[in-house]
Order: structure tokens, then C-alpha cells, then sequence
């Protein structure tokens, strides 16, 4: 399994190009990509993605969350704002499912660099 986020898989959706694009596309077809919650509410929230992907949603496992979840993720936030690095609040839920369900994540927004180094995101 691994995961995309909105970034990438907009890309891939849009027919752009990149190594982000390749990892989406490999993924889909051997059945292996997950999407964290967000991602899904993201994407659908795109008039122009969400016509492209409606067909698919159904057929992408959504990573699973517990009820802690929403705790690690705000610690995990928490942790970068200390340091004054950039935290969204999307982006700390869609690392905070990766990590727990130990899942790379596809991205090719760079802000997710900073969950890697410090809280233990992989990135693909």
C-alpha cells in the first residue's frame, strides 16, 4: 500500500507529469493505492478533479483512523509549530494517517518534509 496526497493525485487526474505522477499511476493500477480521509474530502471538493475521480473513489481503500487519532495529529502539528515550521491542519491529518497505518505517502507538496523529519512520516 501507499498513499496519495490531494497534490499528486490532482496531478495525476489533470494528465500532468512527474515522478509523483509515475508513483500514482503505478499504484492505481497494481490496486495498492489509499487515500487518507482528507485527501478523499479534498478531492471531491475539486469541481474539476471530482468529475474525474467520482468513478474511482469507490474502488481506493481509505486509510483507516482510530479515536486517538485526532490527538496524534494535533501533537504532530504541535510539534512542527514549535519548531516555526509550517503546519496546516489538513496536511498534520493526512501525515498523522500515513504514520499510523505505516504507509508512504506520494506528494509533491513540499510541506510534508517537515512531518518526515520530525515526526515520522515517509515519504515515497
Amino acid at each position: 500500500m501507499i498513499a496519495a496526497d490531494t497534490s499528486s493525485l490532482s496531478a495525476y487526474l489533470k494528465g500532468d507529469t512527474g515522478r509523483d505522477v509515475d508513483l500514482v499511476a503505478s499504484a492505481l493500477n497494481a490496486a495498492e493505492l489509499v487515500l487518507p480521509p482528507v485527501v478523499v474530502t479534498e478531492i471531491l471538493s475539486d469541481p474539476e478533479a471530482a468529475q474525474a475521480i467520482d468513478a474511482h473513489i469507490p474502488n481506493i481503500a481509505t486509510l483507516a483512523i482510530d479515536d486517538e487519532y485526532w490527538v496524534r495529529a494535533g501533537r504532530a502539528r504541535r510539534i512542527l509549530k514549535t519548531k516555526s515550521l509550517k503546519a496546516k491542519v489538513a496536511d498534520a491529518l493526512i501525515a498523522q494517517a500515513c504514520i499510523d497505518n505505516e504507509v508512504a505517502l506520494i506528494t509533491r507538496d513540499t510541506d510534508f518534509r517537515h512531518f518526515a523529519r520530525h515526526c515520522g512520516l515517509r515519504l515515497a
